[in-house]
């Protein structure tokens, strides 16, 4: 009898960060895959990822609208409160064995909370990383909530042990989506031009002559100071006048500040080189980061997927603070001047080796293989 592993989707970047582990589980002979969506990733506002998923083909078992109106502090708390509650009812119907919860968002939280409450396993992807603000807070909670950690490096595994979970319960997988990564690097993208598949606003150009891409969130403890930081940024890309592939916010606190910030310059500024995108595919997005000159914002991706691809990143502001990071990322602060100063020195300087920082390649085939092997235990207490 196969082991059902229910997996919890809830915005695009979760999605990225599970794929490959959906499609090793799908493909698995020992194993069953329950597919929920939920939040983020049903809203049409933010490129709805299930439209993506769907194509890729998986099909939820269940979807979860679960996200409150006003991207503040006071929703973002009840969108976790709804998530418990939604979520609960569906672990309860479908029944898994083992429930999978993916880095560090508030919907993670809730995922990991209601399956804990069910005494449902519960696996935790990404956990033992430091990233400041209140990720990090809900990564290390959720970690203790979680019964099976599959981490990226031997640091993040320290840092897990360090918490009091079971070193034999801890595995360094890698990454997935640095499978993602390795994929595309395979590839012969050349030439990838997003204009062909995607429609977006803005100017059109020719990717071939070269483009930033810029992809920047609120950060949840600074939520009150988005706009100005995204009108930093947006002076900065301007006074750079280099082509620059742009992407919408994702639905944290403060996203409504950064998305009125980006639609008050779009109606001020008629720019020829600026073109705005809500959502690509997971790998599509590879394939564009990997052709650009440099990644600018504070996302994750600029981390890790960046890291294997080598791809220059000028990292802005505290989101992504204490991370481990390669010698291809640049911090910088909320200031014009200091962006557009590294970033010329990126341009200037384009090329930076693959890294494994956060893994090789084959993290979902070996989620997959332990997913099946792994003690269905709820105690943590278990002695071996």
């Amino acid at each position: 009898m196969k082991r059902k592993i229910c997996v919890v989707i809830t915005a695009r970047a979760s999605y990225a960060r599970i794929k490959t582990v959906l499609e090793a589980i799908k493909c698995h002979s020992e194993l069953e895959l329950q597919l929920v969506i939920g939040a983020s990733a049903l809203l049409e506002r933010y490129g709805p990822v299930i439209d993506v998923i769907r194509k890729d083909g998986f099909e939820p078992d269940a979807v979860v609208y679960m996200v409150v109106e006003g991207e503040n502090l006071v929703t973002t708390a009840k969108s976790t409160g709804i998530g418990v509650i939604e979520l609960a009812t569906i672990f309860d119907n479908l029944k898994p064995e083992i429930v999978i919860s993916v880095a560090d968002r508030y919907e993670t939280i809730a995922t990991a909370i209601a399956a804990s409450y069910l005494n449902i396993p519960l696996a935790h992807v990404q956990g033992g990383e430091v990233t400041g603000s209140i990720d990090e807070k809900v990564r290390h909670a959720v970690t203790k909530l979680s019964n099976f950690h599959f981490v990226a490096n031997r640091k993040a595994a320290e840092r897990v042990i360090r918490m009091g979970e079971d070193e034999n319960l801890v595995f360094v997988t890698g990454c997935p989506s640095i499978d993602l990564a390795a994929r595309i690097m395979s590839e012969n993208h050349d030439g990838y031009d997003p204009f062909e598949k995607y429609t977006g606003t803005g100017s059109k150009f020719d990717p071939k002559l070269g483009y930033l891409v810029v992809l920047q969130h609120p950060v949840t403890t600074e939520y009150e100071h988005s706009l100005f930081q995204i009108q930093e940024t947006l002076a900065a890309i301007v006074s750079l006048a280099y082509p620059t592939f742009w992407f919408w916010p994702n639905v944290d606190a403060g996203s409504d500040y950064v998305s009125k910030g980006i639609r008050q310059f779009r109606e001020a500024h008629n720019v020829p080189f600026l073109h705005f995108f809500k959502n690509l595919s997971p790998e599509d997005f590879l394939r564009l980061l990997v052709n650009s000159k440099c990644l600018i914002g504070n996302s994750s991706v600029g981390i890790r997927e960046t890291s294997y691809l080598g791809v220059p990143v000028v990292n802005i502001g505290n989101r992504q603070i204490g991370r481990d990071r390669g010698t291809n990322v640049t911090d910088v602060g909320y200031d014009r001047n200091a962006i557009i100063k590294a970033v010329r020195e990126k341009i200037d300087n384009c090329f930076y080796p693959s890294s494994n920082l956060y893994g090789d390649g084959h993290a979902g085939e070996r989620i997959a293989d332990l997913l099946c092997k792994v003690p269905l235990i709820i105690d943590k207490r278990i002695t071996y």
